[in-house]
């Protein structure tokens, strides 16, 4: 009897950690689609080649992810947490038949192994571009670039800055591109 007791107990208590769990894991920037002009001169301001690897953290509906593959011939991971733009992402992306070069990683993108990707993309908030540059100084190889979207990496220079006027959308805005060459 106590060793039954002590099971359910044991079984409970998971059952009520995992929910916790899951809720630890932080979103990092709230989803703000990228103009596709802007997300075409990220990938040329990175320098993104055929047969490289990109990675993009925060990967929303895809759209980075989708265009290293479809017109650079990138391998391209997204990382991305949040369960309705995860599936809308991997549906684009098997509509379009890109398996082979392009993924989605439904998970934390702080667990992800940022010495692999030749190019990082980021479009997070300014504190998590700081919660995640050292886990990139840490793991990136010699020549890894990464090109963030509005929002600089406190105690980095960037090697290069450009803006660049959001005419896909229509509002005009200017979005400053930072690229960061490790």
């Amino acid at each position: 009897m106590k060793t039954a007791m002590l099971a359910a107990a044991c079984l409970l208590a998971l059952l009520v950690a995992a929910p916790a769990q899951q809720q630890d894991v932080e979103k990092l920037a709230p989803f703000y689609p990228t103009p596709e002009s802007v997300v075409k001169q990220m990938l040329e301001l990175g320098g993104l080649k055929k047969g490289e690897t990109h990675y993009d953290l925060g990967s929303g509906d895809g759209r980075l992810v989708i265009m290293a593959a479809q017109k650079f011939g990138a391998r391209s991971v997204g990382y991305e947490i949040d369960e309705e733009l995860f599936q809308k992402s991997t549906g684009r992306i098997k509509e379009l038949g890109l398996q082979n070069l392009a993924s989605i990683v439904k998970d934390d993108l702080m667990k992800a192994d940022f010495g692999r990707p030749d190019l990082i993309t980021v479009y997070l908030l300014p504190s998590s571009n700081d919660k995640i540059r050292p886990l990139l100084e840490k793991a990136m190889r010699p020549g890894t670039r990464v090109v963030s979207h509005d929002f600089e990496f406190s105690n980095w220079k960037p090697d290069k800055t450009i803006n660049v006027e959001d005419n896909d959308e229509g509002n005009g805005r200017s979005h400053t591109l930072y690229l960061y060459r490790r």
